[in-house]
């Protein structure tokens, strides 16, 4: 029986996102992969992968042609990792999943590849730097793990172009790796990204997200498991200001025996039109026995105007599992919190500030990389203090 015929069987059916735009109940893992673009239609925002998503401001992406500049990458890290300039093709452990990733995929130059050897233990992270500088382009960045590894990939993503790019990652087999990509673009850029992780036997991936700046940035993370006893961990951070969509996509793919996936993303909103989207996918297919997955999301709506999408998916096709789950939440500021944080003599502004800060800490603070875990925080207190003067304008208002 199919991932599909499976949730029909269930009771779940067709569902309809509006009067004649029927939407057929599709698997996850049943949609298409390609790396022909021809495979995949430019979108019109009905289709579920891309109802979230103001597909209209993304059109310079979809269009199958070389960009306008080529981005500025650099990578820079212990002396033992290697960074060459490979194919794109010269690994594939990514395969598109939509058509801006299968436009990047065909369109950059090289991929721009990290390598941490054999039974490498790195005291330092890889600092892998994006910048883009005005105008559309494509990149294409592997990274990956040898075998009993130890490392940190720090990418970096500024500027204020229109981005689009694929990340390998390979994890080998025993190896630990932390992946950390920071979106911190100015307010007009665009970065849509496609993140593919393979998690080797007793193989450990730590992947963060944090989206800090961009007018428009949906980021799609997969991963699957190349053989038993894998874990993966993925965290994300976002705070969306005035104007900006800022989206995760996940999908893991359970099917080797024995492995783990913990989900955790965390966001907040503040500002007329501030959006973000959650889509969290896990599978578990009929082999895939001794599972053991949980997701969860979180939004904190700062100010009126700001909206928060998520919805968490789990297909099970055994029931040899040790445990999954999900949950997901939106709301505004925990009255009982400010309540006790006044009461102790700390004024509003300041209460609701430590609130967010303490919101978010229990992800950054998993990075592990003090200087970066500083800077985010400086920048989420600069936003914290944009958004209590918005607070302050509308209560005069």
């Amino acid at each position: 029986m199919s991932a599909t015929e499976t949730l029909v069987a269930t009771g779940n059916q067709a569902h309809s996102h509006g009067p004649g735009s029927p939407v057929p109940l599709q698997a996850r893992s049943e949609r298409t992969t390609s790396y022909d673009v021809a495979a995949f239609p430019v979108p019109n925002g009905r289709e579920e992968e891309w109802r979230f998503t103001p597909v209209k401001a993304l059109k310079a992406l979809f269009a199958d042609e070389a960009g306008t500049e080529t981005p500025k990458i650099d990578a820079h890290g212990p002396e033992a990792v290697v960074v060459e300039s490979l194919a794109v093709d010269a690994v594939k452990a990514l395969v598109p999943q939509d058509r801006i990733a299968a436009v990047a995929w065909n369109q950059a130059a090289e991929a721009l590849a990290v390598r941490i050897p054999v039974e490498a233990e790195l005291t330092e992270p890889v600092h892998v730097n994006v910048a883009s500088l005005g105008g559309r382009g494509h990149g294409h960045l592997v990274i990956e793990a040898g075998r009993h590894s130890r490392a940190t990939v720090i990418i970096d993503h500024t500027g204020s172009g229109e981005y689009a790019a694929n990340v390998e990652i390979v994890v080998g087999d025993g190896a630990e790796l932390r992946v950390v990509s920071i979106q911190q673009g100015d307010h007009e850029s665009i970065h849509v990204g496609q993140h593919d992780a393979v998690i080797g036997r007793d193989a450990k991936l730590n992947h963060v997200t944090v989206t800090l700046g961009g007018k428009i940035v949906r980021l799609s993370t997969n991963v699957r498991y190349a053989g038993p006893g894998g874990d993966a961990n993925l965290l994300g951070v976002l705070f969306a200001e005035s104007g900006q969509h800022h989206e995760n996509r996940l999908f893991v793919d359970h099917e080797a025996t024995n492995c783990k996936s913990n989900v955790l993303y965390k966001g907040a909103l503040a500002g007329d039109n501030a959006r973000s989207v959650w889509i969290g996918d896990v599978l578990i297919r009929a082999a895939a026995e001794g599972t053991s997955t949980f997701e969860l999301n979180r939004n904190l709506v700062l100010t009126d105007g700001a909206r928060a999408d998520s919805v968490p998916n789990l297909e099970i096709e055994t029931g040899e599992i040790e445990g999954a789950g999900h949950a997901s939440a939106t709301g505004r500021f925990d009255d009982e919190q400010l309540f006790y944080l006044q009461t102790r003599g700390i004024p509003e502004d300041e209460a609701r500030r430590l609130v967010v800060s303490g919101f978010f800490n229990d992800i950054i603070g998993r990075i592990g990389v003090p200087e970066v875990t500083e800077h985010l925080h400086d920048v989420i207190e600069q936003k914290l203090a944009r958004t209590a003067e918005l607070s302050a304008a509308a209560a005069k208002a």
